[in-house]
């Protein structure tokens, strides 16, 4: 007697288990989410022209930031500048978790045209005075001077937008981030340039 050829059967089970599995779950959107994120990445799925794109987000450089001594300063004196805006606060694991790693990238960018701005959430300035000294971090943090512009908001921290020197927002990332690592150093100083 001949034994059956399972992949005869089981692979056209499979194809149509898995899209019904996805769609039933909800998880079909990530997915294909995730596909597309992978795809653009990898210039593998390339968008045309009929498709539409969503504009590029702008900075609202008229967000006040207070720095560490009491002086209120301005984003728009970052202007043209490339520009790491990192939010953060104490209480949170994940925000401090990445905060060595920032630092790296900081004492690494030191230049005229990258700006790293790490802006507490926290509401008492003084704990973020603490919390900076007793780590020892030496890179530019603030709090903040004014309400948050709609552009910045959001619902998770550690939130870090990537601020090209035209002002389009060309990256935010939600979530512990790995920034001490080379190609985000080549990444900022090719996009300073």
């Amino acid at each position: 007697m001949k034994q059956p050829n399972w992949r005869r059967w089981w692979q056209p089970i499979l194809y149509v288990l898995l899209p019904v599995t996805l769609y039933a779950t909800g998880l079909h959107t990530e997915v294909i989410g995730r596909v597309q994120q992978l795809g653009l990445a990898t210039g593998l799925f390339r968008r045309t022209a009929s498709l539409p794109t969503a504009p590029v987000p702008k900075a609202d450089y008229s967000l006040q930031l207070r720095t560490l001594d009491g002086n209120t300063v301005s984003l728009a004196q970052l202007q043209g500048k490339v520009i790491v805006l990192n939010l953060w606060a104490t209480w949170c694991p994940p925000c401090v978790a990445e905060m060595t790693g920032l630092q790296k990238l900081y004492g690494k960018t030191q230049s005229d045209n990258i700006a790293l701005v790490l802006l507490s959430v926290d509401e008492n300035p003084e704990k973020v005075r603490r919390f900076i000294a007793r780590r020892g971090f030496t890179m530019p943090i603030y709090t903040l001077a004014s309400d948050l512009p709609a552009v910045f908001d959001t619902e998770s921290i550690p939130t870090t937008f990537l601020i090209a020197p035209n002002g389009d927002i060309i990256d935010r990332h939600e979530g512990l981030g790995d920034y001490d690592n080379p190609q985000m150093l080549r990444f900022l100083q090719r996009l300073a340039r």
